[in-house]
């Protein structure tokens, strides 16, 4: 299994959407009333995974759109608290191209979430065979203004259950392939039905957290991001996600700014 770490871009956020911050600010992760010292550039990444049984795309990064007019694509409120960037040759389009690939070559896109800078580039996939998102997390961005709906209209999102598997910090996953290949792992708290991925082969393990946590300070400290559904949920993830980082061979997080692309065989 070929596991290619991609960055589409990067995103400009304040500190404390990354870890979460208590003071006198009621919503620090806004970025708004805050000084520019806050602000951080993060990448945004997405994951190529050429499996035995498939190719897979874990989220979809930047819409090329956020090049030209990205106040449009994000909508005014979220652009005022994050803003995105998106290099030529860094789209999810571009380097599958890059890669020898087209949206049509994917078997399965998995989105671990649905917030705007993992779903952003999925018109440019929609040509894969199957679009796969959790059903707390389709609920939950169908009637909550966190989500932008636009980022999905036209695509054919498919729903799945996790089930009461014993695993993850909720005991409930969903087996891909039905083989432990690839596991995905209910990890709530940052968002509803917010997913982690744990890959296995008979050499080797990976667990891709996304957004359970935002860098490795994240589950070494039990810091939660800026925004939450659940704090408590989401503690419960990090705490999972620690225990597993003792275990696994490697551990990756979305917007860990440490991380660089590469390709890794497991």
């Amino acid at each position: 299994m070929n596991v290619h770490l991609m960055h589409t871009g990067k995103v400009q956020i304040d500190q404390a959407l990354a870890l979460k911050e208590k003071g006198w600010h009621p919503a620090p992760y806004t970025g708004w009333l805050r000084s520019s010292k806050r602000k951080i550039w993060v990448p945004v990444s997405t994951y190529l995974i050429e499996h035995q049984k498939g190719l897979l795309l874990l989220d979809t990064g930047w819409h090329e759109e956020i090049r030209t007019n990205q106040r449009k694509h994000l909508g005014t409120l979220a652009h005022s608290m994050f803003k995105g960037f998106l290099p030529e040759g860094e789209s999810i389009r571009e380097l599958l191209q890059t890669r020898g690939y087209r949206a049509e070559d994917l078997d399965y896109v998995l989105l671990s979430h649905l917030d705007a800078d993992h779903v952003s580039g999925l018109n440019h996939v929609q040509g894969a065979s199957s679009i796969l998102v959790s059903r707390e997390e389709w609920a939950a961005a169908n009637r909550g203004m966190r989500y932008n709906k636009t980022m999905w209209k036209g695509a054919s999102l498919i729903t799945f259950d996790f089930e009461e598997s014993g695993l993850g910090p909720v005991d409930r996953s969903y087996d891909l392939f039905g083989d432990g290949s690839v596991t995905l792992i209910h990890t709530p708290g940052h968002s509803r039905g917010m997913f982690s991925v744990l890959l296995k082969t008979s050499r080797a393990s990976m667990l891709l957290v996304n957004d359970t946590g935002y860098c490795p300070q994240s589950w070494e400290e039990l810091v939660v991001p800026g925004i939450t559904v659940d704090d408590q949920q989401a503690k419960q993830s990090l705490r999972w996600v620690q225990q597993q980082a003792s275990q696994v061979d490697y551990v990756f997080a979305n917007h860990d700014p440490t991380i660089k692309p590469m390709t890794i065989t497991l």
